[in-house]
């Protein structure tokens, strides 16, 4: 919906970025000392229309700054697609209820919790996370908001901006306790960060930005039950933090939510001696990843290499590669025995080693175009390469470092896993690879959320549309986790039972009104729709029940949210 631009002399200004036109409003000013004037305080509050100059698209700061204009909270009734698609939402309704999420969440989000549903049901199927669309989305889906009411997008934004973070802890409380304490628990843990390009949020701050847009960025970590593939926690940190440091919070975190059997599986990154050592003080166990050409390590793989890699024994056929253990110490006053598991493999000794080559190549190139030049190289060029210059600095020539580069190329195909309980190199390696699953989560939270960067303009929101994400990313999960399942049994790898396209596929499932108001199934259910709803032990007649339930509740103009959370309460007594 637009609003009308206000008409605040000295308080509107227009400002330009791209393709579009961004409006701010002066709310205040900030005297400097330094510069001995006042520096205006300002903020965005929406956007330019393409047709009209005299309107825009209005955010949640222009509802905190005017909020005595009025706007539309709600669609009429009437705005509503004849075509209701309700496959997606049959097996996201399905793992909702079995994760008993509308109970948990309706506590305490109260009247809301319809709304947060439908935007995890909208985050899932549509692949996005920008508010601005979620009204088409609800205008041709199933929802769970009460009288399945479609909300505006200005509604949307201030149910974020009221989210607390009181809420979402107990969410976060209320998720771990029913999780399973007893059983030792295998934490797959890893980070990544999104951009975010909002001056009023704190934590985005310059870091090192994995997509790199030369804009702030804020921190996200997730950490996984890797048994079960089940995301538990996640934590929202400064820009600035890097991975290592980040680690002992963590720790803390997992203490406080009950688990005491745990362990730890941790990427190259987190790999440091306070770690560690803090993992040790807590007593929990750890699996890391470590370079086989890092300090600390090196040493052992140069003792111990030539010794298993052709050895039958040693084989891990399941990976193609050759492991051994050895019982050593991480650093000189390490009290504890830890398990260095050493892995070589030659499909990665041939590609590291050309890589390498290559590598050196390209210096040589560069170091020759220099030759006579006032410049200066890198350490990565001076690890490798002796630079030699004349008297005024000009560079005369580079030569190889022939035992340096001999040694990285002896190291090409090894790898480590520092271990803190005693086992096989080979159970070592499957412990961790098992960890691959939180790369694919990462990958489906920003690529198939469609978050690679975050559309919000508070802190308030942000935190909320992360809580959001982290709920859509339990149920995605959930559903990859079972068509996986089912894949597994098939003879062959059909390309619809990945998320995406089996989504796609179940919203070829279809409500009609008919001429009397009524909305009934439009057709059968085709045989590929049977194989993805048989993943989550549903059949054709479930889709008609459902399809019946829904046509009854847009009749009575009830919530989905009632029916789901009766089910929940219904404990099988008469």
């Amino acid at each position: 919906f637009r609003v009308e631009i206000p008409k605040i002399k000295g308080k509107i200004i227009t400002k330009k970025k791209g393709n579009a036109r961004y409006i701010l409003y002066q709310y205040g000013s900030k005297y400097n000392p330094e510069k001995k004037y006042a520096v205006p305080d300002r903020a965005i509050i929406g956007k330019v229309t393409d047709d009209d100059s005299s309107m825009m698209f209005p955010n949640e700061k222009f509802e905190t700054y005017f909020s005595d204009v009025p706007l539309p909270e709600k669609l009429p009734e009437a705005y509503r697609s004849c075509c209701l698609r309700i496959g997606s939402y049959v097996i996201i309704k399905k793992v909702m209820q079995e994760y008993n999420l509308p109970m948990m969440l309706e506590k305490l989000l109260k009247k809301d919790c319809g709304l947060f549903l439908d935007l995890v049901s909208y985050m899932i199927v549509n692949e996005e996370n920008a508010g601005q669309y979620y009204p088409d989305f609800a205008f041709c889906h199933p929802l769970f908001s009460e009288g399945m009411r479609i909300y505006s997008d200005s509604k949307v934004s201030r149910f974020l901006s009221s989210v607390t973070k009181e809420q979402i802890i107990g969410f976060l409380r209320a998720w771990n306790k029913a999780r399973d304490h007893s059983q030792r628990v295998y934490l797959s843990y890893d980070s990544t960060n999104k951009n975010c390009d909002a001056g009023d949020i704190d934590i985005a701050e310059f870091g090192k930005a994995k997509d790199d847009k030369g804009i702030p960025i804020f921190n996200l970590a997730i950490a996984f039950d890797e048994a079960n593939r089940t995301p538990l926690l996640y934590e929202e940190y400064p820009g600035s933090i890097n991975d290592v440091s980040q680690l002992t919070f963590l720790v803390d975190k997992v203490k406080e939510y009950g688990y005491t059997r745990i362990g730890f599986i941790l990427d190259r990154g987190y790999f440091s001696k306070e770690n560690i050592r803090y993992i040790d003080e807590n007593g929990y166990e750890f699996i890391i990843m470590v370079k086989g050409c890092k300090a600390l390590v090196s040493t052992m793989v140069e003792q111990n290499r030539g010794s298993f890699e052709t050895a039958r024994d040693c084989s891990i056929r399941s990976y193609k590669v050759y492991g051994k253990t050895v019982s050593c110490h991480l650093f000189e006053d390490d009290t504890e025995d830890r398990y260095l598991h050493i892995y070589f493999d030659p499909y990665k000794q041939a590609a590291e080693r050309e890589h390498l080559e290559q590598r050196i190549d390209k210096m040589k190139l560069m170091i020759e175009k220099n030759v006579g030049k006032n410049v200066q190289f890198g350490k990565s060029y001076t690890d490798l390469f002796k630079l030699t210059y004349d008297k005024e600095g000009r560079l005369l020539y580079g030569k190889e470092r022939s035992d340096v580069i001999t040694r990285e190329l002896r190291l090409c195909g090894y790898f480590c896993i520092v271990t803190s309980e005693k086992m096989t190199a080979s159970a070592a390696l499957i412990q961790y690879k098992g960890r691959d699953i939180s790369e694919k989560l990462f990958k489906a939270d920003k690529s198939f959320l469609g978050s690679r960067s975050m559309r919000v303009q508070s802190e308030e929101a942000l935190s909320a549309k992360i809580f959001v994400e982290f709920v859509a990313l339990i149920v995605r999960n959930r559903i990859y986790n079972l068509l996986k399942e089912t894949m597994l049994k098939m003879e062959s790898n059909p390309n619809y039972m990945t998320v995406p396209a089996s989504l796609r596929e179940l919203e070829k499932i279809e409500m009609v009104r008919r001429n009397n108001g009524d909305y009934k199934l439009d057709h059968a259910v085709t045989k590929k729709q049977k194989i993805i709803l048989g993943s989550f032990g549903l059949e054709e007649s479930d889709i008609r029940k459902t399809a019946e339930e829904i046509n009854t509740l847009l009749i009575n103009n009830q919530s989905l949210m009632s029916e789901l959370t009766e089910e929940e309460n219904d404990d099988g007594e008469e």
